[in-house]
């Protein structure tokens, strides 16, 4: 499929991507800001969240019933999401309306406007946000897997906040805050369809004009890695097991040899420890592992929920896996396998606007440049087995584990679990 990526600077400092996609239908269009989770106060804790939330009750211009039919009138998509590092306010429309859904895009990020009784409501909602998170073990588990791997660190913070942080928050705190981030160096315009990128930025220019130059978002300092393990008292009818690791950040030369073990260990159906957990013993209805890349850092999780009963067998699994693939590596037939398993994600992603819109913009954060899906599957293909078993010795230590027990009765398993290793 023919691509073409461009790439402007607007005078403000705003930064626009796109790439072609003729054959397509549609166009996946977003504005990312620079700021998330581990950029916030400590008393703020979930503000950008709020804020996100915030943006939809309306703006100078539209109510926040008028924003929701916008494009949904036009058969098209309208969200948004905060995550540790960005927010990202995106739609999904046909070619013939990528006007419109720049229109309300730009004007979601430049002309929030909302009153005393819609900033309560909402908290409300975030509030019963928190509260539901809580009650879904499997979100509750890895938030606090997170807080206390990452220590005191803002990355480990709940990108929802806590009861007591959101409770605090001020509304000329969410306005101050939209003031200063969401400008210049802060934001990028990224999209991808059947979009001409010329029009684009003579429309992004009309629309942004009033935006500051701004600096861009300065990060606090690397975290440090607690590996320790704990458990975590809870009422529910399975017992979560999660485990996590160090692994490469974005930047990082290991980081597609991380993507392909990953694959190979829980990844997928055909995954080491799906087979073993689920298939082959029945322990697990859930069980996965999943790569966490960030700026400077990187988690490889593995989650399971299991049986109170049966969390020492499913946990004598993992530490199997784990050994076998730390002392016998990988057959060179297996690691192909696994190459062509992730190469072919990637090119099937590659084909969705949607996937493309947002792998641009990441791209622009961290590298500041185009990385097309084609130099990204060179890449995965070049890692070789001798790459692989350096990755292993290098990345998979015992030493270096961190877990949470999450579940019922867990008192007497609390030293189990803190001897627990695969060695």
């Amino acid at each position: 499929m023919e691509r073409r990526f461009k790439k402007s600077v607007l005078k403000n400092g705003i930064r626009v991507v796109s790439e072609f996609h003729p054959e397509s239908r549609a166009v996946a269009m977003g504005i990312w800001v620079d700021v998330g989770t581990r950029d916030e106060p400590i008393k703020q804790i979930g503000i950008s969240h709020l804020l996100e939330h915030m943006v939809f009750k309306g703006t100078k211009t539209r109510t926040s019933y008028q924003i929701a039919r916008s494009l949904e009138a036009l058969g098209g998509e309208l969200n948004a999401f905060t995550s540790r590092e960005n927010t990202c306010y995106h739609a999904l429309v046909l070619k013939d309306h990528w006007g419109e859904a720049l229109d309300i895009l730009t004007d979601l990020v430049s002309n929030m406007k909302f009153s005393k009784k819609d900033f309560i409501r909402e908290k409300s909602v975030i509030l019963q946000e928190i509260a539901m998170a809580e009650e879904s073990p499997e979100d509750y588990v890895y938030d606090h897997f997170f807080e206390r791997c990452f220590g005191h660190h803002p990355l480990g913070r709940s990108i929802l906040g806590s009861l007591e942080t959101v409770t605090h928050i001020k509304m000329g705190e969410v306005y101050a805050h939209y003031k200063k981030t969401y400008q210049g160096s802060n934001l990028i315009i990224s999209a991808a369809g059947n979009i001409d990128h010329e029009e684009l930025v003579r429309k992004a220019e009309q629309l942004l004009a009033n935006k500051k130059k701004s600096n861009p978002t300065k990060r606090n300092l690397k975290p440090r890695w607690k590996s320790e393990r704990w458990v975590k008292e809870k009422e529910t009818e399975q017992i979560h097991f999660l485990i996590g690791m160090p692994f490469p950040h974005f930047e990082s030369p290991d980081r597609f040899a991380g993507v392909i073990l990953n694959t190979v260990l829980g990844g997928g159906m055909t995954s080491r420890l799906y087979q073993s957990i689920r298939e082959r013993k029945g322990l697990a209805y859930a069980t996965y592992s999943m790569m966490n890349s960030f700026i400077d850092t990187g988690v490889m999780n593995f989650y399971a929920g299991v049986e109170p009963d049966k969390i020492e067998q499913l946990a004598e699994l993992v530490a199997h896996e784990f050994r076998k693939i730390k002392k016998q590596g990988l057959k060179k037939s297996e690691i192909e396998n696994y190459k062509t398993q992730v190469v072919g994600s990637l090119l099937l992603g590659a084909d969705d606007v949607d996937n493309r819109m947002n792998s641009i913009a990441i791209n622009e954060f961290i590298f500041e440049k185009y990385r097309s899906p084609e130099s990204i599957v060179s890449e995965v293909q070049a890692v070789t087995s001798d790459d692989l078993h350096e990755f292993i010795d290098k990345w998979i230590r015992p030493e270096k584990i961190a877990g949470v027990l999450m579940g019922p009765a867990l008192s007497q398993k609390e030293n189990w679990w803190k001897s627990w290793e695969f060695t």
